[in-house]
């Protein structure tokens, strides 16, 4: 199961944060994305503990790899998972129990991620230790920016704050994040009810899709092309 084609970092860190993003690329882990996202709170918390699952199974699997046969590898990997995840869910209910509940059942739910799954057959159990790692932490960090910046513009519109209550679900250090944008704000419900998170989610979508393209296009726009370039 080894590969030892050389692997560019610089392309799996903008592959984990961009071209390949969990959410706006991949599209997975959309029940998560939907249910914990009414603030960028609940976001950040979210995308933090899936990424410490992502890069630490990341890390094992990579190396395991050589020494798991391919008839049993799939079971191996998802004990592997499950138990980081249980790991995961009782440190934050010894450390940070009120995000714990705000988060529930979600934090178990992280089992079935298929993004996690999905980086173990598709790269760490191809690829290096460190190559491994580096991927997780860059696919974790980018669903932890679209969760993040989905639950933001969320809670903005609904309720006119930004990382409300952060102080109480991260801990105290976190308290420079709550800020009251807009006060006197009676908000809009439906941005909190999920709706509200599809309906961010597909304007999000359409901005990455813009900005992909107003990026390609120069590169596809050669001298010979030039007549059909606008």
């Amino acid at each position: 199961m080894s590969c030892n084609t050389p692997v560019s970092m610089r392309r799996v860190v903008r592959d984990g944060l961009w071209d390949q993003n969990v959410v706006f690329s991949q599209l997975l882990a959309m029940c998560p994305m939907m249910a914990v996202t009414t603030s960028g709170t609940n976001g950040l918390g979210m995308g933090l503990a899936t990424t410490a699952v992502l890069v630490v199974s990341n890390i094992l699997i990579a190396a395991i790899r050589d020494y798991v046969s391919d008839q049993v590898r799939i079971p191996v990997f998802v004990v592997v998972i499950a138990t980081l995840v249980t790991l995961v869910d009782m440190s934050l209910n010894a450390w940070a129990h009120e995000l714990h509940k705000v988060l529930g059942l979600f934090i178990a739910l992280i089992v079935v991620n298929c993004a996690i799954l999905g980086r173990a057959e598709a790269f760490a159990s191809k690829n290096t230790v460190r190559a491994s790692a580096v991927d997780g932490l860059a696919m974790g960090l980018g669903f932890t920016l679209a969760l993040v910046v989905v639950g933001l513009v969320r809670e903005l519109i609904g309720s006119g704050t930004l990382f409300a209550q952060a102080s109480l679900l991260l801990g105290p250090a976190f308290s420079f994040l709550e800020i009251k944008v807009i006060p006197n704000y009676s908000g809009v419900l439906m941005m909190i009810l999920p709706p509200g998170g599809f309906l961010v989610l597909g304007f999000l979508l359409v901005a990455k899709r813009l900005i992909d393209q107003r990026v390609s296009k120069p590169a596809a726009c050669t001298p010979a092309a030039e007549p059909n370039c606008a």
